[in-house]
Parts: C-alpha cells; sequence; structure tokens
C-alpha cells in the first residue's frame, strides 16, 4: 500500500499551485503560446516543486509515488512531471534480459496525463527520452495498448517514433539504460511497497530489498520507516519465506531500528531460525550474496545484526557472530581476534558458506583500511602487510589472495601517482617494498614488478 501525502506537503504543492496560477508567467504564456514564455514558467517554479520533492524523498520516501500522482493537476501545468516521468522509468526493476519484471503501472499513469494535458507540445520536448527508455523495457502488448487509448494523430504520432528499433537489441538496450541512468545519479527519487499479503510480497520482495540497500547505505533520516518497519516484520505468515528472511538481514544490518524494531525483529528471526527447515533459509548464503552486492558489509553493520541475533540457539549462526563479536571489539589487527577467526576457521570446511563469510569480513575491513589511508601514510601500509600474512596463511584461499593482492596494487598505483620523482625517498621506499613483499606473496613476478615501475615512454609523434 503506497502512503497518502502528508498535509504539511499538500500544503505547499497547493501554494505553489496557487502561485503558478496567479504569475505573470503564466499569463504571459496562455497569450502567446510561446516555448520560451512555458520556459520561463518551468524556471520559476520547477526549483520549488524539486526542493519540497527532495525534502519529501529524504524524509518520507514511500509518499512519492502519492506527490507525484498529486503533480496530476491541470493546474500545475505540467510542471516536474519531465523529472517525475524519469523517475517512474528508472524505478521499475528490470530482469537478465533488460526488460521490466511486471508493467509499470505509474509510468503510465503519468504518460497518460501528459498526453492529455492542454500543455503537450510543450511537455513532449523534456520527454522523449524516458518514453524512449521507457518503452524498450515495456513488453510489446504493453505499448500497443498505451497507443490504441490515444485518438490524437500527433500524439499517437510522437509516441510512436519513441518506438526504437536499435533498443530491441538487449545490449544496446542495456548501454541506453546505464548511459540514461547517469543523468539521475545524482537525485534521490527511490521508494517502495510493503507488501501486506504473500502474494504482495512474492511481487514486490525484489524492489524492496534495492529500496533498503540504497536507504540503508546513505545518511537519511528514517524516523517515518520505523513504524512501517515494525508492522512489516512482525508478520508471521511470511516467516516460511526466503524473500522476507533476506529483507530482514538487511534491515538489520543497515537500519538503527528503535527498541520495539529490535525487540521484534530479534523475535522474527529468532522465530525463523526454529523452523525445520532454516537450511533453505541459510544466513551465511544470503550475507555472501549480500556482501558481493554492496561490495562489501561493513563493521557497523555487522554489529548492528549481530544485536537481533538470538544467541540462545546452538547453531553455527551464534558461533559466528560470537567469534565476530569478538572481532569487532578487539579490531582484527589484534591477536585474540586473529586467534578467534583461525580457531573458528579451522572448524569449517574451506570451502563452506561460512569460511566464505568470515574471509569477506576480513576483506571487506581490509578494503575499508586502505580506502581510507591517504598516500603519505603509506608507511602504514608496510606494517598493515603483516596482517595481511597472517590472514593469508589462516585462509590459505587463492580467491582471497587475489582479492587482497587487487586492493593493495589499487593503492600502491595511488601512491606513485603522487610520487612520481623516482630519486625522491618515498618512491624508493614504495618500490623496494613492492619488489619484495609482492613477490613473496606471490601477488607478481619479478617481471611483473619490473614493469610496475618502468616509465611508460610517450609515443613518437609523426
Amino acid at each position: 500500500m503506497k502512503q497518502t501525502l502528508d498535509p504539511r506537503y499538500t500544503t505547499v504543492l497547493d501554494n505553489i499551485k496557487s502561485s503558478i496560477q496567479l504569475s505573470d508567467e503564466l499569463k504571459n504564456y496562455l497569450d502567446t503560446e510561446e516555448d520560451e514564455d512555458y520556459k520561463a514558467l518551468v524556471q520559476k517554479f520547477e526549483g520549488q516543486i524539486h526542493e519540497l520533492y527532495t525534502q519529501v524523498a529524504n524524509q518520507s520516501p514511500l509518499q512519492l509515488e502519492s506527490f507525484e500522482s498529486y503533480l496530476l493537476d491541470e493546474q500545475f501545468e505540467g510542471l516536474y512531471l519531465p523529472k517525475a516521468l524519469g523517475y517512474a522509468v528508472l524505478r521499475g526493476r528490470v530482469n537478465e534480459f533488460i526488460k521490466y519484471y511486471r508493467p509499470q503501472n505509474h509510468f503510465s499513469k503519468i504518460l497518460d496525463f501528459i498526453i492529455g494535458s492542454s500543455n503537450f507540445e510543450q511537455i513532449k520536448q523534456r520527454v522523449g527520452q524516458s518514453i524512449k527508455i521507457g518503452f524498450a523495457l515495456s513488453s510489446d502488448i504493453w505499448i500497443t495498448n498505451i497507443l490504441a487509448a490515444v485518438n490524437n494523430k500527433r500524439v499517437k504520432t510522437f509516441l510512436e517514433s519513441q518506438k526504437s528499433n536499435e533498443l530491441r537489441d538487449q545490449k544496446l538496450r542495456n548501454t541506453a539504460l546505464v548511459k540514461y541512468r547517469k543523468q539521475f545519479q545524482s537525485l534521490n527519487f527511490q521508494t517502495a511497497t510493503f507488501p501486506e499479503t504473500k502474494n504482495d510480497l512474492i511481487v514486490e520482495a525484489g524492489s524492496l530489498k534495492n529500496f533498503l540497500i540504497y536507504r540503508g547505505l546513505k545518511d537519511f533520516p528514517n524516523d517515518s520507516l520505523m513504524p512501517v518497519f515494525n508492522d512489516f516484520i512482525s508478520k508471521s505468515e511470511f516467516y516460511d519465506s526466503k524473500d522476507f528472511y533476506e529483507l530482514c538481514l538487511i534491515t538489520g544490518l543497515h537500519f538503527d531500528l528503535d527498541d520495539k524494531g529490535i525487540s521484534t525483529l530479534k523475535q522474527a528471526m529468532s522465530d525463523m531460525r526454529s523452523k525445520e527447515d532454516q537450511d533453505s533459509y541459510h544466513i551465511f548464503e544470503i550475507l555472501n550474496n549480500h556482501s558481493d552486492k554492496i561490495n562489501g558489509i561493513s563493521v557497523d553493520s555487522e554489529k548492528r545484526l549481530s544485536k537481533v541475533l538470538d544467541r540462545s540457539h546452538n547453531d553455527e549462526i551464534s558461533s559466528y557472530y560470537n567469534m565476530l563479536d569478538t572481532v569487532n571489539a578487539l579490531g582484527y589487527v589484534h591477536q585474540d581476534a586473529t586467534n578467534a577467526i583461525r580457531d573458528y576457521y579451522y572448524q569449517n570446511e574451506g570451502l563452506s558458506q561460512e569460511n566464505e563469510a568470515i574471509r569477506k569480513s576480513v576483506l571487506s575491513k581490509l578494503k575499508a583500511f586502505l580506502d581510507n589511508l591517504s598516500v603519505e601514510e603509506y608507511t602504514e601500509y608496510f606494517e598493515i602487510n603483516k596482517i595481511f600474512a597472517e590472514y593469508m596463511d589462516i585462509f590459505s584461499n587463492q580467491k582471497f589472495n587475489q582479492d587482497l593482492k587487487d586492493l593493495s596494487l589499487r593503492y600502491v598505483k595511488k601512491c606513485l601517482k603522487n610520487y612520481k620523482d623516482k630519486r625522491s625517498k618515498e618512491y624508493q621506499d614504495i618500490k623496494k617494498f613492492v619488489k619484495t613483499t609482492f613477490v613473496d606473496y606471490g601477488f607478481m613476478t619479478d617481471k611483473q614488478v619490473t614493469e610496475l615501475f618502468k616509465t611508460k615512454r610517450k609515443p613518437k609523434t609523426a
């Protein structure tokens, strides 16, 4: 169920609408019907709408579609609808064929209003690309139904021109979608629907996961989501769903819940772990896939999830998080932490999901360290390599070593980009260290190290 727009927002929108209708810009446009006068209207009022939209997106994201629907009023003169149409296009989840999983009704709703708007000629100049991408992602049947409802030949001709034969090619369609997304990457327009029934859960789970990940990884205020979280998590009829278990894990990892939320989530996850078929909802498989998706789970996220995991269960989840609590309390460089990891790791098969989880956890911590290490602090990189060697010895895993090599090489290249004088102490320190350590670790051969530090000659110009 979509949340209705709060009166504090509708009041502001109504005031903007009144200002539009009383403005000299609108009077001039109605007198002339010139594009330049419509652009003046856009310039004066769309910024005000966008400012309020951003506030709603940040504070009350579940009301965004209601906000966009509120703009479907002729007295707004079609302002901000081009952006709203783009948001609707991009919210739809696409499958491996770069097609929507299901018809995008909100996209259709906004497009239908634009088609019937008295300002269509002005609006159409700003929505062509959105319609083109939206059509490319939609089924032919869906597009045919849209066009069948259009009686105006001029409008129908415009819409038909947005059907791209080129974008029938999956690779070209994906490229076009990636480019289109970049135009919106600085904007927050993400929203979601929290399921009420099992059928809703099947339909909405994928989009809801994406929303929670987006929201959880950024610094947004999430107070408005707390009551929704609490209601959603308490639905025991969802407990046999793997999607629900994953949604609970994502929530536990990335959101600072209130006391009621922590208690509700802890009980829900405890009940799910008690089920006989808990293996089908194995936490480690979900955690490992999630770690890959977000490029590593942070220490803060691990600590959040740890709070909602009931340790009265004598299972692998409790064992793993008891060990992880020690590591996160002491720090991964502490000898007691490495000992705890070693003891836990050797209890499991080398390629088990549990061991993959701890490798990913350690790698995420090392990545966070190197990502935040300045080139001026390169001697600290030399020191941390003692820990690299210890974890490489514990894990004895080729994938871990390769990932560690990639992180190290990225940092070294960042240093070399800064220290270009080959006679400088810094350059020579780094070269000496890499020449020895990278070869000892098996990261590079002697020849590869030589190539790394070789001066690249510029090609001669004719």
